[in-house]
């Protein structure tokens, strides 16, 4: 049993006129997970099951001056609003001395694609938890949300792997109405099949056999999306519109609907490449394995079908390097997130057509965003600069100061830059 605490406030003000403010915020998850060795317990070779549950509270700060891209506090969300939403259940076999692992059950399919240990040194999320990018739509599991799958993961040497997946993603997957407990098994909202591929190189490099972790992934679905992005109309879909102009006072024609959007798309692809290397080991009693990483992360979607069309990632994270406080980890990271060319069309679109209200009127002094994904502006791109210094407190207790900046909040121009002071707080009990 856990507690992940994370707590973020702007220390700069926002863009006046649009509603905003600067604030600060909190938020949390309590967590409860059991592992079972079914060898020890019952003499099965090999075999494992695992269930988690969290409950989860609080909002992150950064929704405060305007950016929904990139939360400044991970752990929030998904969790139905409940005290115990169930993560994921499911059953793993290892064969072989460890060549060969099968998995099976209620699973998050990012938990194993796509995903990094290293990321959740940091609290943006950006790319902590899991990526952003990677979960742009329901059909890519995010823990807390999982879905019916199984993963197969072999390894061919020691240092290289292959795993494939197929997961059968849910509408609403993500909404309390449809998954508010995490107990909704029948599969009457699955939509389709996710089967990605990822393909790995572990190497350990020198006299010091420095580790690093090289990975390639592509993940391909069938499932229907229909999302608000915008394709040049033709004969073939000027009739299939579904997005109109919001109720909005300000603006010009309100209820017409914007050509070419809310197109049904049944195939998208997301794809990334992830590579971490220890450029120095740090020689401490306490921390065999400390030392400097250097990350550098690259995720693409599919643009017709998603609001974030790329993430770009890099940064350091040192761990040791302190022979006082060998527990103690520092790090600093960068992420770039691009918009997809079919939301930037999508909003010029309603900028040109009178959608997006003059700043300083009624509808924006309300905190009301009239473009597509809540946005202020077009979308094109933006960035977040994090630091940070994990104080190892005592045993399962540790403490993180965190720094951020905001470049382009929510990728909007239209939006000031922004600083945040926080921390993050981590407690096991057993």
């Amino acid at each position: 049993m856990d507690n992940t605490n994370e707590f973020s406030g702007a220390i700069t003000s926002p863009r006046k006129g649009l509603g905003l403010r600067q604030g600060s915020s909190n938020t949390g998850q309590y967590g409860f997970e059991n592992d079972i060795d079914w060898y020890k317990l019952a003499g099965i070779p090999g075999f494992q099951t695992h269930v988690i549950g969290v409950g989860r509270y609080g909002i992150p700060a950064s929704r405060m001056f305007g950016d929904n891209v990139n939360p400044s506090q991970e752990i929030y969300g998904g969790g139905g609003n409940v005290a115990f939403h169930l993560v994921y259940f499911y059953g793993e076999e290892t064969l072989w001395g460890g060549r060969l692992n099968i998995a099976a059950g209620r699973m998050s399919m990012d938990s194993d694609f796509a995903i990094s240990p290293i990321y959740c040194n940091f609290m943006n999320n950006a790319f902590c938890g899991n990526p952003k990018a990677v979960t742009d739509t329901y059909t890519r599991s995010s823990y807390p949300g999982s879905s019916w799958g199984a993963r197969i993961r072999g390894r061919p040497t020691d240092s290289t792997y292959i795993q494939v997946g197929v997961y059968f993603p849910e509408r609403g997957i993500y909404g309390v109405q449809q998954n508010r407990s995490g107990f909704k098994f029948n599969g009457g909202t699955i939509s389709g099949v996710v089967t990605p591929i990822e393909v790995g190189w572990e190497p350990e490099f020198g006299k010091q056999q420095l580790p690093g972790h090289y990975k390639f992934g592509f993940s391909p679905d069938t499932s229907d999306h229909y999302l608000g992005v915008y394709s040049p109309p033709n004969r073939r879909n000027a009739w299939r519109t579904r997005m109109t102009i919001p109720n909005c006072p300000t603006c010009q024609g309100v209820g017409d609907e914007v050509p070419g959007t809310g197109i049904r798309r049944n195939f998208n692809w997301s794809m990334w490449f992830l590579a971490d290397q220890m450029i120095m080991k740090n020689k401490t009693q306490d921390t065999p394995e400390g030392g400097l990483v250097a990350f550098f992360d690259a995720y693409w979607n599919k643009p017709a079908t998603a609001m974030r069309g790329k993430l770009y990632a890099f940064g350091l994270v040192d761990t040791g390097f302190w022979p006082a406080r060998p527990l103690d980890t520092v790090g600093v990271s960068f992420s770039y997130t691009g918009s997809s060319s079919y939301t930037r069309a999508a909003q010029r679109f309603q900028v040109d057509h009178g959608m997006a209200p003059e700043g300083a009127t009624a509808y924006y002094a309300s905190g009301g965003a009239p473009l597509l994904w809540g946005s202020y502006g077009v979308q094109r791109w933006g960035s977040t600069l994090e630091a940070t210094y994990r104080i190892h407190v005592m045993r399962g207790v540790t403490f993180a100061p965190d720094f951020q900046y905001y470049f382009h909040p929510g990728m909007q121009r239209v939006l000031k830059d922004a600083a945040m002071l926080g921390f993050k707080s981590h407690i096991q009990l057993f």
